[in-house]
């Protein structure tokens, strides 16, 4: 995790699936009034009255007492906007009148209405990605499980333009469980029809994957994303139009797909709209702003290849000889001969830490090591916490280290298992070396990270990458390290997520010892929730292996 002088490393601020949609207290049931609705046409000046010829219009409602709006386009498109706006893309070409119906809605099915007329030129054209799109007849895709990022989901501007920053699933994550599987068996296909517009059929197979905010809507029950049974099979129009999210232009084509009647394609978002990030013959990449709420952009991957989960193979390490272990057994304190505590606060352990580390805070219990974080006033700081390490006590080259543990909960937690150059006192750091195990922040639920500090790449330039592990504050995991002077392997539960390639002149060559340790805050732990009492960092076992004699 870190040194002396500094340990940590960084990812994003994932309060990735906390829905955003408003609540309402219904209270009494009033009828939306006071319906305003005012147009824009993009482009509009006296040399184009009728707009640049993208055949977008800005669209803006309220009133008093709505919940939502719909807007009826009267193109065979329509969407609901929470905020009450919107942008569209009118596409058939020339200057064209178009009659727009906004429903206003508010509790208990009341609602107002009101249309507007608009005029607007449209000349665009994408017949390259029209043709990729449809293959020139027909062409089915697929989600494309088999890809790192397939499903993902970060802001709608600024970083998040090109890649899913909060969440990014990893390849048939969705696979295992009944409330996701139906996810990997969408099949979307799109048409040219006689009049060579493009239609659009999506086959779900009975079921469809729903965000968590859209679940209740549709007749699901429980808490989170869960497939659905929903029928959405008929024949739908497509349109291609310019893209309006504000993405720069060397990092998108430019080009918007839009399903008419509420089409989605695969993960339910209450989009119809995706914009087209990249396509080739076989791979589409595609971004979507959520229905409910506009600063979340979702992204797919598709693929007109269907894919299956390849089969794992049993991870064969080469090292099998157990050499060291604290298995934690019974209730009281750590082996005195296998751990020291490590105590202070150290000017924040060069990662501007919060806690104070002290020898109360590790506890046996029932067979586990319990590292406990608490929100207490100790020796000037704000919260305890505990480090251990078995520096001087046992220090080793080469070798699988495997750790079974439980992360602890809470925004600004950050636990870590991980390993320091024994030479560390004399040769400083990062000369001496760090080898992250696992390290993981509460304000990151679900994702591990191992890492490597050397000369040349430490801190914001540490050798890195991370994995998704779901329910790693709920049950137990194995995050191991295979090393040896050939290669540094990161594994959670015996599968291989990062490798490192070792050379005679890295510092992973020479004697290093275990940490275990859980910070609060800090460069890498990220603000402290408010409402943050305590947590605990659970160990069950700490083993090491060698190559046998």
């Amino acid at each position: 995790m870190k040194n002396l002088i500094k340990i940590s490393l960084s990812v994003l601020t994932l309060a990735l699936f906390v829905s955003c949609t408003q609540d309402y207290d219904i209270g009494e049931i009033t009828k939306p009034t006071n319906l305003d609705v005012t147009t824009e046409v993009v482009g509009q000046s006296e040399e184009m009255p009728n707009g640049d010829g993208s055949g977008a219009v800005k669209f803006s409602a309220s009133a008093d007492n709505a919940m939502s709006y719909r807007f009826i386009y009267g193109d065979g498109f329509e969407e609901v906007s929470a905020s009450g706006e919107t942008t569209h893309s009118f596409n058939k070409n020339g200057v064209n009148d178009y009659t727009v119906k906004v429903i206003a809605s508010g509790t208990a099915g009341n609602s107002a209405n009101t249309t507007e007329t608009v005029t607007v030129f449209s000349d665009f054209s994408d017949p390259e990605t029209k043709q990729l799109l449809t293959g020139g007849s027909t062409k089915t895709w697929y989600v494309a499980a088999a890809e790192p990022g397939h499903l993902g989901v970060g802001p709608s501007s600024g970083e998040g333009f090109t890649s899913p920053v909060w969440y990014a699933a990893v390849p048939f994550e969705k696979a295992g469980a009944p409330s996701s599987s139906c996810f990997y068996t969408d099949e979307m296909t799109f048409s040219l029809n006689a009049n060579d517009n493009i239609e659009y059929v999506y086959n779900n197979n009975g079921q469809t994957f729903f965000n968590v905010d859209y679940v209740a809507e549709f007749g699901g029950s429980g808490e989170g994303d869960q497939c659905i049974d929903y029928d959405d099979s008929s024949v739908k129009s497509v349109s291609l139009s310019p893209a309006t999210s504000g993405v720069p232009a060397e990092l998108t084509t430019g080009t918007a797909i839009n399903i008419s009647d509420g089409g989605t394609m695969s993960y339910y978002i209450g989009a119809s709209t995706y914009e087209v990030l990249s396509i080739d013959e076989n791979t589409m990449h595609v971004r979507a702003i959520m229905g409910n709420n506009p600063a979340l952009a979702w992204y797919l991957k598709f693929t007109t290849a269907q894919g299956e989960p390849e089969e794992e193979e049993e991870f064969q390490s080469e090292f099998n000889e157990l050499v060291w272990s604290d298995e934690f057994d019974g209730d009281g304190t750590l082996n005195s001969d296998k751990w020291n505590f490590e105590t202070g606060n150290n000017d924040g352990w060069g990662n501007q830490e919060l806690q104070y580390y002290t020898e109360e805070n590790a506890v046996i219990e029932d067979g586990i090591l319990k590292i406990n974080a608490v929100a207490e006033s100790t020796n000037g700081f704000d919260y305890s916490s505990a480090r251990i390490t078995t520096m001087d006590k046992f220090e080793f080259t080469y070798g699988r280290v495997e750790v079974r543990a439980k992360m602890p909960e809470g925004g600004g937690t950050w636990p870590a298992i991980w390993m320091l150059g024994a030479n560390f006192p004399e040769a400083g750091w990062p000369e001496a070396g760090e080898i992250d195990i696992m390290e993981y922040k509460g304000n990151e639920p679900g994702v591990v990270h191992g890492t490597l500090h050397m000369p040349g790449n430490f801190a914001g330039d540490a050798i890195t990458e991370t994995t998704t592990v779901s329910d790693a504050a709920s049950e137990f995991h194995n995050y191991g390290v295979e090393w040896s002077e050939d290669r540094i392997l990161f594994l959670v539960d015996d599968v291989v997520y990062h490798e490192f390639e070792n050379t005679a002149d890295s510092p992973f060559n020479d004697p290093f010892f275990l940490i275990l340790n859980l910070a609060m805050g800090g460069t890498f732990g990220g603000d402290v929730a408010g409402d943050f009492s305590q947590a605990t960092f659970e160990i069950d076992y700490v083993r090491v292996y060698q190559a046998a004699e």
